[in-house]
């Protein structure tokens, strides 16, 4: 199947699986083509400034309520929110390998296992950072989440996700965004999949402003990609699970809920390929502050700072003079879980694989290892090309709190902290010292 989608970051789309199927000049008339239901499906308060104001009416086969009955509670173990406390976490910095896909047949639901927690999913503000491991379709089986938006990054394996407005077809390099309270379920084109997922409890993403950039660069709205109207037609028995306030819920329906004909509005699921970021850098001296490479923004009240933030750290050149040119050692307000896409990060070249992932939290120090501290300050200077790299950070400014499953995996690297061993006191208060 050849997808075709709908462009523009935020845009007032609209959109029809049949013909005639969207109603003209009204949003619910008193009876709708083909016999459908017309409902709104809001992701902001319906009194939300005019910028921010986010909803799409769905004209159905049935309404939403049907698609549900007495909810059961489910197991989840190792998708936790927050606040969860593992009163043995490590404090310090840390990372990890790659968590292996299972053996046992696993749905991209059930393979969602949580490395951080940051805020209250009660009070909608923080994020959890997970990992996910898939090797089986979701083929009855549908999930929305009440709890907030989820910001899928592959990392391994194509994925298909078949969500209530349409389909999008997401591979590594790419992103995903599936708004709060979405019905979806996906399935894994190449058989396995392994990725990153950002659950982000607080206001939704939009693009970061620009400031004195002006107009263009970065990520440009329009390469931000939308659905079209596709539907399920499928009278046979359908599970759809819930996370709703930190816990899971399932229950039983004999058809599936992904029964939208024609849609039309701004709320709605999103993807967007990573090679087109329209990196920003230094071309005199100094490196940027990390934010230079944000995509994504949840914003909070306080202007300029996030919720949660995007970042990535994609293929650009290096051409500033006189200048340490991979990231600067630092301390931040701002908690930091960072993952690898793809080929090498250039402040830390060894230890730090595609599929791995870090965490370095608020005011723990931070920066290059002291293999890259040597390199990068005994470089020469001419213009230099990082090519087939790709990293990421989901950036909050609340602390993450680390899991028992990520504390206690195998794949915790307990000798990182050695990374930076070799950054011994080169101090010379001489004369000779200074030149």
């Amino acid at each position: 199947m050849v997808l075709a989608y709908m462009s523009g970051f935020n845009n007032e789309f609209e959109t029809e699986a049949l013909p005639g199927a969207l109603p003209e000049g009204r949003n619910s008339p008193q009876k709708c083509a083909y016999g459908l239901y017309a409902e709104q499906f809001s992701g902001t308060a319906f009194t939300a400034p005019n910028a921010t104001n986010a909803r799409s009416w769905l004209y159905r086969m049935r309404p939403s309520v049907r698609h549900m009955q007495h909810f059961r509670p489910v197991d989840r173990s190792l998708w936790k929110s927050a606040p969860a406390v593992f009163e043995d976490a490590p404090l310090g910095q840390l990372r990890w390998n790659p968590i292996p896909v299972p053996v046992e047949p696993t749905s991209f639901i059930s393979g969602i296992r949580t490395i951080t927690t940051a805020g209250s999913v009660l009070a909608q503000a923080g994020m959890a950072a997970h990992i996910y491991v898939a090797n089986a379709d979701m083929t009855d089986d549908y999930f929305f989440n009440a709890d907030g938006e989820l910001l899928l990054v592959p990392e391994m394996g194509r994925l298909r996700i078949i969500t209530e407005l349409g389909i999008l077809d997401v591979e590594p390099l790419e992103i995903c965004v599936l708004p709060r309270g979405m019905m979806f379920r996906v399935e894994l084109v190449d058989g396995s999949a392994r990725g990153y997922i950002c659950e982000n409890y607080g206001p939704r993403f939009t693009l970061p402003e620009r400031g004195p950039i002006g107009a263009n660069s970065l990520a440009n709205p329009r390469d931000f990609k939308y659905p079209t109207a596709t539907y399920e037609e499928k009278e046979s028995p359908c599970r759809v699970e819930t996370k709703w306030g930190g816990k899971f819920y399932g229950t039983d329906i004999m058809h599936s809920p992904l029964d939208v004909v024609a849609w039309h509005g701004n709320f709605a699921p999103y993807k967007y390929d990573l090679r087109h970021y329209n990196t920003i850098g230094s071309i005199s001296f100094d490196h940027p502050d990390p934010s230079i490479f944000t995509v994504l923004t949840a914003p909070t009240g306080e202007p300029g700072t996030a919720n949660v933030d995007l970042a990535i750290f994609p293929p650009r050149w290096l051409v500033a003079e006189d200048t340490f040119r991979p990231p600067w050692y630092h301390r931040n307000i701002m908690s930091e879980f960072m993952g690898l896409i793809r080929g090498q990060y250039d402040a830390k070249e060894a230890g730090f694989v595609p599929g791995g992932f870090s965490l370095h939290n608020m005011m723990l120090p931070h920066g290059p290892d002291s293999f890259g501290f040597e390199k990068a300050s005994n470089a020469d200077l001419a213009p230099q090309k990082l090519d087939e790299t790709m990293a990421f950070m989901f950036e909050t400014r609340l602390p993450q709190l680390v899991t028992e499953f990520a504390a206690c995996h195998d794949s915790l690297q307990k000798n990182y902290i050695n990374c930076w061993d070799g950054l011994e006191k080169k101090f010379d208060g001489t004369i000779e010292g200074k030149k």
